[in-house]
């Protein structure tokens, strides 16, 4: 089981998370969010974490352009788009070399047959909460719509995990299930997550997944 921790930006609290087995760390380049890195991000924060750590930078409707400009300069190895991009968009960052994650906000409702067209341009999908702004709203949705997927893409499950969630979490399965996307619901304050708590929960959900193997 993979874990991505994102809406990082703090660097005391980032190098304290390298100490972590994570798999991947979210940066978000989106200036809506109260996690938004900033203008002036140092690039030298990114180009600290170790290289089996992934960098992933998050973007919500920017030019295909801009996010290879800043993919090369913060040394990103993945693209988690959380917009309305194109299957074009997605297909031209891939080409790059880039990872792509293409995030999909889902509620009863959703259409899971509508991502059949972006299978071949994304490596992962990301399933965060319906709501009716862009990223993550915070708030968990019911996992058992994720019954109706049924597409090849492995896919980061998101939205509101917390530590409280270890039991649920460790009771889900789906064989496409990839990684768990974490963030708010192990936040001090916006940005800067709770390492014992993100340790605790590493720990937890590694041991009860491996011995489901």
């Amino acid at each position: 089981m993979k874990i991505k921790v994102c809406g990082l930006r703090d660097k005391t609290n980032l190098k304290e998370l390298t100490a972590l087995p994570l798999d991947y760390m979210g940066f978000i380049f989106y200036s809506k969010s109260v996690r938004y890195v900033g203008d002036d991000f140092d690039e030298e924060i990114t180009k600290m974490i170790p290289s089996h750590i992934r960098k992933v930078g998050v973007f919500v409707n920017e030019a295909a352009e801009k996010i290879l400009t800043l993919a090369k300069k913060y040394q990103l190895d993945a693209i988690q788009l959380h917009g309305d991009e194109s299957l074009e968009d997605c297909q031209k960052i891939k080409d790059s070399g880039l990872e792509v994650f293409k995030a999909f906000q889902v509620n009863e409702s959703f259409q899971f047959k509508s991502l059949d067209t972006y299978q071949s341009a994304c490596d992962y999908f990301l399933f965060d909460t319906k709501s009716d702004a862009y990223g993550g709203s915070g708030k968990k949705f019911d996992w058992r719509i994720l019954e109706n997927y049924k597409g090849e893409t492995p896919f980061f499950l998101s939205g509101g995990i917390g530590i409280e969630d270890i039991e649920a979490v460790n009771a889900f399965q789906h064989s496409k299930l990839f990684s768990l996307d974490v963030n708010s619901g192990f936040e001090q304050s916006p940005a800067v997550k709770n390492v014992v708590l993100v340790k605790e929960f590493l720990k937890s959900v590694r041991q009860t997944k491996d011995e489901q193997k």
